[in-house]
């Protein structure tokens, strides 16, 4: 049986795959996506809702909300603020300055 303490920490992992530039690139293109998929989670457990009283709320299917929350889907504007509604919240989207050459 293997042990999980046999397996590399996250931050670890992380460094070595963000040293390839390529990796870097992507993961900095995917960084939006990923920080509106951790609001949208951190908010739902903080309000203590499951994936399916979400759903209830917002009249989208949980297995939606799933692949939502997984990052396995291109969400419209529309289903974003649907579920910012349906967290109580508004949805804002503004465009910054890169932080990085392009």
């Amino acid at each position: 049986m293997v042990s999980i303490d046999s397996f590399p920490e996250w931050e670890e992992l992380r460094e070595k795959f963000l040293s390839d530039p390529k990796v870097a690139a992507e993961y900095e293109d995917l960084r939006p996506q990923y920080e509106l998929i951790s609001q949208i989670i951190e908010a739902r457990i903080a309000q203590g809702l499951t994936q399916a009283q979400l759903a209830e709320r917002t009249g989208i299917c949980q297995s939606n909300l799933s692949r939502l929350e997984g990052g396995n889907c291109n969400p419209s504007l529309e289903l974003m603020n649907r579920v910012a509604r349906g967290l109580g919240m508004e949805l804002h989207i503004e465009l910054r300055p890169a932080q990085r050459p392009q």
